[in-house]
């Protein structure tokens, strides 16, 4: 089944360029495109809408006060020139904030959250074309009222803590209220692996493993029962690459 999608900006060539982008992607229609939150009501009251890229600032009501307005909203990608919004966007659990003008391998990792987020839905899309990962790829994470930034290359290794979750980074460590499978989703797996049913890894920050443990900064990790025939396949396998 296809993602329909519905695009809101008063900009057309902010719309063109959404659009040029959906194009490239395989079991994506674009059902309307609307210049202001009204006109998208009405789309979204007579047709089905999976997906919503919609701008803040516009006519009438921003995107902001839109979406709060929605009993039922669908998931929405904000596609704005304005990043102080983004705390209240992800406040109103968006998938993704992008920033115009927005590069297709931006639009594509946001493409890719939404299906992390939207369960019955198959996986990421790929991009055909080499795109090197960023080294200021991050995500947002809630401590307390406050609503972080967190560089995944900052990342050592997250502990499950029953409801919560610790993230250890070099500096700091960060609790949030979260379950460790919503953590694993959020991160790419070419870069983190779960190792224990409580530990989550960041494979760049391994400095040495052995069967049954793995060791960042010093700290001993215990490998789970359960993961230890696929973490001891990826840690050989990466081991076998640097010997050759």
């Amino acid at each position: 089944m296809k993602t329909n999608c519905l695009i809101v900006d008063d900009e057309p060539l902010a719309r063109e360029l959404i659009r040029n982008h959906i194009q490239k992607l395989d079991n994506f229609e674009i059902v309307a495109e609307c210049g202001d939150a009204m006109k998208a009501l009405e789309v979204l009251r007579s047709h089905r809408v999976d997906l919503m890229f919609m701008d803040i600032q516009m006519p009438q009501i921003t995107g902001i006060e839109f979406l709060k307005t929605l009993k039922h909203p669908p998931q929405v990608i904000i596609t704005t020139a304005y990043r102080e919004y983004a705390l209240e966007g992800f406040e109103l659990d968006v998938v993704d904030y992008l920033l115009k003008p927005i590069t297709f391998e931006r639009f594509l990792k946001a493409v890719n959250k939404y299906f992390q987020v939207s369960s019955g839905n198959p996986g990421p899309v790929e991009n055909h074309s080499p795109v090197n990962t960023a080294d200021d790829t991050f995500i947002y994470v809630k401590e307390n009222k406050k609503v972080l930034k967190l560089h995944l290359k900052d990342i050592l290794y997250i502990e499950g803590l029953s409801e919560y979750v610790k993230i250890h980074t070099p500096e700091k460590r960060i609790v949030t209220k979260t379950s460790m499978t919503s953590m694993e989703e959020k991160l790419p797996d070419n870069d983190f692996m779960r190792i224990h049913k409580s530990y989550i890894v960041s494979l760049r920050k391994i400095e040495a493993f052995t069967s049954t443990s793995i060791e960042i900064l010093g700290k001993e990790l215990p490998i789970g029962r359960s993961f230890k025939n696929r973490v001891v396949q990826v840690l050989h396998a990466g081991y076998s690459v640097m010997a050759s």
